[in-house]
């Protein structure tokens, strides 16, 4: 079997590679390698060339339009995990986003949208505000890096990222926290967006329900064990990211694993569902049931 996770160095999907890293499917019998990100994740999703996805739930939806053909097994953790940092020099105040007015921000694709929709449901609009959103350079050999050489190479003024990009600009002085989105910063509905979870087709839950079962268990697991002892993360970073980015994982897992917790409540799904309607990847309200696969949800508190 093959896990990949939608951002490799997210802080908040890292608990299913530390899954496969540090043996915890394999524990439950499971011989799951962990893949890097393909360049068309959901089709490789939707082509059984992936078994399970650490993503955003709208993964799901470009995947198999309608939820219809994969579930939601766990969160990984909970709430919007995205950042907002802008240029060090500009001063700004943290959750003051008058800052982003007449600035490019760099935030592109799904990630740019869920932006977007920040900032509309703050008042603020694009084109009357002139705030222009661009693409970030792709810095090879790190990917923490992404943000920062924004910032460094005067494409941008600030940008979305998740939190090992924006701990990497921050530390380098290039950029001060705007948003914290996870931790109430912005508007209050922006918090519950998204989240991220663990994600399967419909096909393996029905063929091999034990394998589903053990992925739940081995990720509930991992996040007590992260909990417990966030340097494990180390380990795994050592064994998979670049060196700026395995110095800084341990401390990162830290400070979020309050947040590592795999229930999906109905609101999460309701509130995750009106967010994939407002960007356009869902035509209405879908049924708790037909998101998540219920029949393991007395695992999550295992």
């Amino acid at each position: 079997m093959h896990l990949t996770v939608s951002d490799v160095v997210s802080p908040s999907y890292f608990v299913a590679t530390a899954a496969v890293e540090l043996g915890f499917f394999r524990a439950e019998g499971l011989d799951v390698e962990f893949v890097p990100t393909p360049a068309d994740t959901p089709t490789a999703f939707r082509h059984g060339e992936i078994d399970f996805v650490g993503g955003s739930p709208y993964t799901t939806l470009m995947a198999f339009p309608g939820w219809k053909g994969a579930k939601l097994l766990c969160a990984l953790s909970q709430y919007t995990y995205w950042f907002l940092a802008m240029r060090a020099d500009l001063g700004a105040k943290r959750g003051d986003l008058s800052a982003v007015k007449g600035r490019r921000i760099s935030a592109a694709g799904r990630p740019g949208l869920a932006l977007k929709r920040v900032l509309e449901a703050a008042g603020l609009d694009l084109e009357r505000d002139q705030i222009e959103l661009v693409r970030a350079p792709n810095p090879p050999g790190s990917w923490a890096r992404i943000g920062a050489d924004a910032i460094e190479q005067g494409r941008a003024d600030g940008f979305w990222g998740n939190g090992m990009r924006v701990e990497y600009a921050v530390r380098r002085g290039l950029a001060t926290v705007l948003l914290d989105i996870r931790r109430g910063d912005g508007p209050p509905a922006a918090r519950r967006y998204t989240f991220p979870a663990l994600i399967t087709t419909d096909h393996l839950i029905e063929q091999h329900p034990a394998a589903a079962a053990g992925a739940v268990r081995a990720i509930v697991n991992t996040q007590r064990a992260l909990r417990a002892d966030p340097s494990l993360a180390t380990r795994v970073g050592q064994r998979l990211f670049p060196a700026e980015e395995a110095a800084l994982i341990a401390e990162l897992i830290e400070r979020d694993a309050e947040f590592y917790d795999p229930a999906i409540s109905v609101e999460s799904v309701r509130l995750a569902s009106t967010f994939a309607q407002e960007l356009g990847l869902l035509s209405g309200p879908v049924a708790y049931a037909d998101v998540v696969a219920t029949q393991f949800a007395d695992l999550w508190s295992q």
